[in-house]
């Protein structure tokens, strides 16, 4: 009995509940955009964890904020959820207010004003990739603490650690919306091969002023780098 009990607090069964079952469920995720002429391309990997419990193989992290501006998230899923039901309505009341589409900076600077007021409370890091009339295809970073930066390209979430070496070697300025695509794909596609709170299947979608364009990569379908 006593080794059973040990064997119970080694596996955190202690008081009948496993660890997982009282942390957070958070996007430890892979995300990326990428800037091109004419538009953007985004994209996510698929899982959602709850400490080493995958609570959900198939997530959406590609939220859409308006008709030609989405946001990719990271950190804790309910409070990147909350932040862009948030930045959603208010940029829908502006839109309204303008009688016309609104910019992708704005969207971006809801976002950093909410994630910087809020920077004690949430966890986010958010991605925010559009296209407006004034300046075409945008990306912007919204890391946690609310900085904003406009970038060609970004990465974050987890799995972002193992892909820099290869994203700032692959990128080339002037990429078409086909090289993006696979630049992504294959950038996403090593990110979850090595990161444990990354996998699933990849999410992608080009935005330009002709709309949205959504693509899934399914598991077995994801580029491969190695015969392991």
């Amino acid at each position: 009995m006593a080794s059973a009990s040990l064997l119970g607090l080694s596996l955190g069964l202690g008081g009948g509940c496993p660890d997982w079952t009282h942390q957070a469920e958070t996007t430890g995720t892979t995300i990326m955009a990428v800037e091109f002429d004419g538009g953007v391309v985004i994209g996510a990997d698929s899982r959602t964890t709850t400490g080493s419990y995958i609570a959900n193989r198939v997530t959406d992290k590609l939220t859409q904020i308006h008709d030609h501006i989405f946001c990719c998230r990271s950190g804790s899923a309910a409070d990147t959820q909350a932040i862009a039901d948030a930045v959603t309505y208010q940029l829908g009341f502006h839109s309204i207010e303008l009688d016309e589409q609104p910019l992708v900076h704005t969207a971006a600077n809801l976002f950093k004003e909410m994630c910087y007021r809020y920077r004690e409370e949430l966890t986010a890091g958010i991605l925010v990739a559009g296209w407006d009339k004034r300046k075409g295809g945008q990306v912007y970073a919204v890391p946690m603490g609310g900085m904003m930066v406009r970038q060609p390209f970004s990465i974050g979430g987890s799995g972002s650690s193992y892909i820099y070496g290869y994203v700032d070697a692959s990128y080339k300025p002037g990429m078409s919306k086909e090289e993006c695509l696979a630049f992504t794909a294959n950038a996403l596609s090593l990110a979850m091969d090595r990161d444990g709170s990354s996998g699933g299947v990849i999410r992608l979608a080009a935005i330009t002023k002709d709309g949205v364009e959504r693509k899934v990569i399914l598991g077995n379908e994801l580029p491969r780098f190695t015969s392991l």
